[in-house]
């Protein structure tokens, strides 16, 4: 006897997902979960960071506020406890909207550590469980290297937890994780420290991207010091002293490390189950999320493939028909669009120009940067850019980039057209609406 068709590993965003429509589709799902529901976007990452984006850029609305005639009284104070108080007020809350949808559709929701003592065995505690079919969507956890003095060090987790806001911080890393923290801390009013070992911030981005937000931040105050590369961490009677291979030391209240995040398979116990992992420390999975062993399967950030939470949540859907109704399908994972929250946004979708180029015979690529109307009566010099690639033979845009407001959301709009196959024709020929930062994308020549 088996007590669940399928047993979910894991609450985030792709297992809950997976397992509510399991349930919807007939199969008897439990999921567990060793902490709160809703993984690594509710608790520690896309949701407490856009709030904390969103506070950070009040300090430049209200400096921008007095030249559109707004008087104030006195200086705003920031109070970061009270951020602290709220944001934990609505992460609770949502915590609990995630337990309440999978009760509604009738998921056994198991709270504890899962470890595998076979391969349809699952402990969680003192108790043990048979399923015919599991599914692992536990997600990933920040690494940290093992430097001298790594043990002082916090991550994007503690970030959110801080009891007080730090004077002075070095956050080390150049991907969006790094980026997006360093522009948070520097709204909030700290000095910030970025930095990266490599040339250019935002690697995995166009490297024009990487180059306008290098302006852009450190236009706003962040100190970013490229091939740096970190030595060692030494704590002094103030702080901490972040040791650089070139560079002067830099002394900070806080260092926070960025550095890319693992799958987080350890406490599994896979051996016992017999899943394979690949070389990069991810499940192994096929086109359809099947590990090694059949009935097992895996999906979002522990297979290692694209990280975001959207992308859990599409493989979901997909996986959940395979193991719930043996209906094979796939998840096209082009064209998929990502934002950066940092201050100025980020969004892209598409192919990089160096990927571009690498892919055809010949391209075009169209760019412009520009202030945004809500600038021209302000004192701030940020400078909005916006990139569109063109495969040149079919006139197919295949990929977009901006850096500037609200990019997040007007991507998303984007996206839809690259997904359909528009061509710059279709751009160049839809009407525009103004005044926008939008309307660029379609009247750029």
């Amino acid at each position: 006897m088996t007590d669940f068709d399928v047993l979910v590993i894991g609450a985030g965003s792709g297992g809950v997902r997976a397992a509510r429509l399991m349930s919807e589709y007939g199969a008897r799902v439990g999921i567990v979960e060793s902490s709160d529901f809703g993984g690594t976007c509710v608790n520690l990452g896309c949701i407490p960071k856009k709030l904390f984006s969103y506070a950070a850029h009040y300090h430049e609305d209200f400096v921008d506020s007095v030249n559109y005639g707004w008087q104030l009284d006195s200086t705003p104070d920031f109070d970061w406890t009270r951020l602290i108080k709220n944001k934990n007020q609505e992460i609770h809350r949502l915590n609990n909207v995630y337990k309440d949808i999978l009760g509604k559709n009738r998921v056994v929701c198991l709270q504890g550590k899962a470890r595998f003592l076979s391969a349809h065995e699952i402990s969680v505690g003192d108790s043990v469980y048979r399923a015919s079919k599991i599914l692992i969507a536990t997600g990933s956890w920040p690494w940290v290297p093992p430097i001298p003095g790594h043990q002082w060090v916090i991550t994007s987790n503690e970030a959110f937890h801080l009891e007080n806001l730090p004077q002075s911080i070095a956050v080390v890393g150049g991907g969006y994780i790094a980026v997006e923290f360093a522009s948070i801390f520097c709204g909030l009013g700290c000095d910030v420290s970025l930095l990266y070992r490599g040339d250019v911030i935002l690697r995995n981005f166009d490297r024009a991207v990487g180059e306008h937000v290098y302006s852009e931040l450190s236009k706003k105050g962040v100190v970013i010091k490229t091939g740096a590369r970190v030595e060692s961490i030494e704590k002094t009677d103030s702080g901490f002293s972040v040791v650089l291979n070139k560079e002067p030391s830099i002394d900070v209240d806080k260092v926070m490390y960025a550095t890319g995040r693992r799958p987080r398979t350890a406490d599994l116990d896979l051996s016992s189950a017999g899943v394979e992992l690949n070389k990069k420390g991810a499940i192994a999975v096929n086109e359809h999320y099947q590990t090694n062993v059949p009935h097992i399967y895996a999906i979002g950030d522990v297979i290692g493939k694209v990280q975001l939470t959207p992308v859990a949540i599409a493989e979901a859907k997909v996986v959940a028909k395979i193991m719930a109704l043996d209906e094979l399908g796939t998840l096209d994972y082009d064209n998929i669009p990502t934002a950066v929250f940092c201050h100025p946004n980020i969004g892209s979708v598409g192919l990089t120009e160096d990927e571009a180029r690498a892919r055809y015979d010949q391209i075009r690529v169209h760019t412009s940067t520009f202030k945004c109307l809500k600038h021209t009566l302000t004192q701030t010099d940020e400078q909005t850019f916006l990139k569109v690639i063109v495969e040149k033979a079919s006139d197919r845009v295949v990929g977009v980039h901006m850096v500037g407001p609200d990019a997040g959301e007007i991507i998303q709009g984007i996206a839809i057209a690259l997904k359909t196959g528009a061509t710059k024709a279709v751009f160049d020929s839809t009407v525009g609406v103004h005044p926008t930062l939008a309307e660029e994308f379609v009247t750029m020549g």
